[in-house]
Parts: C-alpha cells; sequence; structure tokens
C-alpha cells in the first residue's frame, strides 16, 4: 500500500504565499523521509480553481476565470519547482478528469438519498466561500479572517444530509489519531457536539464551477468539488480515471495536511460525505498553525506580507527550510522574526554544523593525507557512537509522529554534542605526541562517522545541505542502498579520499 500525504489544495486567487510554502515543505519533508524509509509514496498538491471568489477576480482582471486560474496555477508549479517540492500528483481542480470523479461521486451519495433541494438563506463570505454566524444580523458585521462584509444569500440550493452523520462523526473524532493536535480535536469535538445541520453542496448564482449532472442552472459549491481532488489527483493520470481507480490505488489518504482554518471542512464534512459514498475516511487530518510576521499578523494593508520568492532568491531555501520547519513546533502557531531567523541559520547550520564538518575533515586531511583515518582498535569510550544511535531512533520517532521540529533538533543535538567531543578530546594537543597516532586515529574517524549520520538524517529536512556535507566526505551516500541501514554506525569508509573542505552554507546578515 501507498503511503498518501496531501498538501489542502490551494485557492489560485492569488500566487502562493508564506503560509503555502510553510504547509507544502512540511509535506514534502514527510514524504522525503517516509520514501528514505521504503516506503511508497503519493505525494498530493494542486489547486481549487472554482467558486464566487475566483469568478470575481478574474471578472476585476478583465479575464475569462480558466485564463487567471492557467496563469495562477502555473505560478503554482513554477513555485514549487523553485523549492524543489517532491509531489507525484498536481490536480487542477478545472480539469475535465477531476470533473469525471465529481459526477461519479455525486451519483454514489444521491443513491444514499442524502441530498434534496432546499433552500438556503444566511450570510456570506466569499473570501471563505463558507456561510458565517451573524451575531447581530447586521449588513456591516464582517468576516473575522478576511475583515470583509458578509454577504447576504437567499436561493435555491442542493443540499447534503449532514444530520444523518452525527453519530458516526462523533465517533470518528473521538479517536485522538484522527484530529491533531489535541487542541484542533477538542475544537472539533465542541463543533459537533452543537449538532450538525445540512449544508448546500450547490450553488445557482455562480457560473464559474462543475454543473450539476441533473439539474439546469446549479453547479457545485466549491468546497464539495474540492474535496474531492484529493481522491481525483491518484487516478487522473490515467486516460479513464474513477472513483474505483483511485480506491485501488491506495485511497484513502494517510494524512491531510491544512491550515487550522479549514479544519471543519476536512474533519467533519469531508468524512461525512466519503461516509456517504461508500468509502473510507482519511486516517489523520493534522491542522496546523498560522505564520506571523514579527508578532503581528501579516496582511496586504499591513504592508508586512513576506514575499517567499524573495526569501528563496535572498537567503536559499534550506535556510528558509530549517527555520520554518526546526523553529516552529507543528500544530502551533509560529512567528517570522528577521534577526532570529538569521541567528538560527549562522548558529544551526554555519557555526554548530558546518564548522563541525570543516574542522574535523581538514584535521583529517591534515594527519591522515588526506584521507579518512582508520577506525582503529583502540580502547576508548563509545559515548559517540551511544549518542549517534540514541538520536537516529529519537529522530526517527519524532519524524513518525510528525514532529520535524524535534526531529530537527535531535540533528543539532548530535552536532553539538560531537563538537564538545571533539574538544574535550582535543586531537591536535594528542597528535604532537607520535604514540597517540592510534588514539587520534580513532577519534577524527568517531567523529567523521558522526558528522556522516548528521548529513543522512538532514536528507529529509535539508537534502541540498545533506548532499554538500556527504560530498565533502567523499560522495559516500548510495542511494541504492537503503537509508535504514546506512545509519547505523561504523559505515564510514577508512583511507577514502577527503576533498578540500569549502563552507556548505554562507552566513547571512542580519539587515
Amino acid at each position: 500500500m501507498s503511503f498518501i500525504i496531501t498538501t489542502p489544495l490551494y485557492y489560485v486567487n492569488d500566487k502562493p504565499h508564506l503560509g503555502s510554502i510553510y504547509t507544502t515543505l512540511i509535506c514534502d519533508s514527510i514524504a522525503r523521509y517516509k520514501r528514505l524509509s521504503g516506503e511508497e509514496v503519493i505525494f498530493i498538491t494542486g489547486v481549487d480553481e472554482h467558486g464566487l471568489k475566483i469568478q470575481r477576480t478574474a471578472n476585476h482582471k478583465e479575464v475569462a476565470p480558466q485564463i487567471h486560474c492557467d496563469e495562477v496555477s502555473n505560478i503554482f508549479i513554477q513555485n514549487w519547482k523553485d523549492w524543489d517540492i517532491t509531489y507525484n500528483k498536481f490536480v487542477r481542480t478545472s480539469s475535465k478528469k477531476h470533473e469525471l470523479i465529481v459526477s461519479e461521486f455525486y451519483s454514489r451519495v444521491k443513491k444514499s438519498d442524502d441530498i434534496y433541494m432546499g433552500v438556503q438563506k444566511g450570510w456570506y463570505c466569499v473570501g471563505c466561500e463558507e456561510f458565517k454566524d451573524n451575531p447581530d444580523n447586521s449588513s456591516t458585521y464582517k468576516c473575522p479572517i478576511h475583515q470583509k462584509k458578509l454577504e447576504w444569500k437567499n436561493e435555491e440550493n442542493l443540499f447534503f444530509r449532514l444530520s444523518k452523520y452525527q453519530s458516526q462523526i462523533e465517533d470518528l473524532i473521538k479517536n485522538p489519531s484522527f484530529i491533531q493536535p489535541k487542541e484542533r480535536r477538542n475544537e472539533i469535538i465542541n463543533f459537533v457536539s452543537k449538532g450538525l445541520k445540512d449544508f448546500s453542496i450547490s450553488r445557482t448564482n455562480v457560473s464559474w464551477g462543475i454543473s450539476v449532472p441533473d439539474i439546469d442552472n446549479h453547479t457545485f459549491y466549491v468546497w464539495f468539488d474540492a474535496l474531492l481532488g484529493y481522491v481525483s489527483a491518484i487516478s487522473t493520470d490515467m486516460n479513464n480515471p474513477s472513483l474505483e481507480a483511485s480506491i485501488n490505488k491506495g485511497w484513502p489518504a494517510d494524512i491531510h495536511f491544512i491550515g487550522k482554518d479549514i479544519l471543519r471542512f476536512h474533519a467533519v464534512y469531508w468524512p461525512a460525505m466519503l461516509l456517504s459514498a461508500g468509502m473510507q475516511v482519511p486516517k489523520k487530518v493534522f491542522g496546523h498553525g498560522f505564520l506571523t510576521r514579527e508578532g503581528q499578523k501579516m496582511g496586504k494593508s499591513l504592508g508586512n506580507v513576506l514575499d517567499p520568492t524573495l526569501l528563496l532568491s535572498k537567503y536559499g531555501k534550506e535556510a528558509v527550510r530549517w527555520y520554518l520547519l526546526k523553529d516552529i513546533s507543528l500544530g502551533n502557531d509560529g512567528d517570522f522574526q528577521n534577526k532570529r531567523f538569521v541567528d538560527i541559520i549562522n548558529n544551526d547550520l554555519a557555526n554548530t554544523i558546518g564548522n563541525l564538518l570543516n574542522r574535523s575533515s581538514s584535521m583529517s586531511r591534515k594527519w591522515f593525507n588526506n584521507k579518512v583515518p582508520n577506525n582503529e582498535e583502540f580502547i576508548i569510550d563509545n559515548s559517540l557512537e551511544v549518542l549517534s544511535n540514541e538520536k537516529v531512533e529519537k529522530f526517527k520517532k519524532h519524524f513518525n509522529s510528525y514532529e520535524l521540529d524535534l526531529a530537527a533538533n535531535e540533528v543539532l543535538n548530535l552536532a553539538i554534542n560531537t563538537n564538545l567531543y571533539l574538544n574535550e578530546k582535543q586531537p591536535w594537543t594528542l597528535i604532537k605526541d607520535d604514540n597517540n597516532i592510534s588514539l587520534v586515529s580513532k577519534i577524527i574517524y568517531n567523529v567523521l562517522e558522526s558528522v556522516r549520520i548528521i548529513s543522512l538524517l538532514l536528507l529529509p529536512l535539508l537534502p541540498d545541505l545533506s548532499l554538500k556535507i556527504d560530498k565533502q566526505l567523499g560522495s559516500i551516500y548510495d542511494k541504492n542502498k537503503p537509508w535504514n541501514e546506512q545509519l547505523i554506525w561504523g559505515m564510514l569508509k577508512q583511507n577514502s579520499n577527503l576533498p578540500i573542505p569549502n563552507p556548505i552554507i554562507e552566513k547571512l546578515d542580519y539587515e
């Protein structure tokens, strides 16, 4: 069976922002880790292209909605290429193949007698594509997220019998592994406890959408359409995509990674829709936090939006990856602080890991004829080997629990303690006595072996930096050999050539 991981399907009202980069980097690192661990991975990402908001955005630009969607979708595809995102499937909900899946799914839900015609009245946020509570029923009330006035809707819609699945959804969300982190789970439990209400799945005033097959002038509600992108992505590369083909190729998804603002759709509406269609629900929904900048919410009106393209060109993807994955506890809100960003990159990557590689390889080249020394059978404490084995196991445990920040800190801690080991042993003093050659050989081998382990652990987090370290150890990483096997201590080849060391990452300047 495949391991299926998904980002949200990003709304094409605008180009990627730092939040969408963050979510995608999380999924990319997990996908890389799973592949390294020997699993077959289906990594799904893509774009949500329908709805009133897109229709209005295109009208404002005076272009056809499809042209607008093509432009922005291509920007996403180029961004994921620039950030080296290793996705397998990129779905566009405006594709004809996706439309076939939506129609097939709709037929299944209809056969379950879960669709009926009704009238939808309420206050609607176009930005959220969602009906909102309006406590005072005021025409001036604004959406708390988008800070724009809600619009009153009163129209004929098709409805989905969400209320029918009250008990099944309650049982599902009681499972502590289904929604993470627990704070998000508690929010959904509280929401569901108030009673689930049927929701509309079609619109009559939105032309830019997938037409409901058997009812004139109705298009599917954007969420009913978009959520199915996770399924259609699995089989849309086939000539004849279908629900059954997607199920056979690996559905259900192992994990949906999403922002916490769209958790209700993924943890309540989506599972109920799947149950209605006779399909399995996703195994896990993870709602991560939001990103702020210097303690403030980012917004165009505040002029403090961080352009990820600028970050990439200025600092490089490895620096941004490390900060976002290591410094933010997954599930919590994160704050991008420029000085902290610079300090972390310089301290962790340049000073701790980079300097460890540079000084150890330089000493080995100087004292052992430009080679890795022999792993002498010399009686010496094996503290570094014990520590390395411990960090490898903790790293795997954290990654399997989606605790990427803790996994990254295990790698950093191994580097810090390897530096301490080197300082305590002081091989530069011992080498002055010829009788200590074997002891120094063992010390330097241990340090270089620890660096090799560090480079392997960095592969899912910082793939480029990992390969730079490996190159300076003599390009010893073997892609054809299981990664887990290469994490065993003592596999660094003795007497192998060491290239001239170069900085693996440039120090950043604080502006």
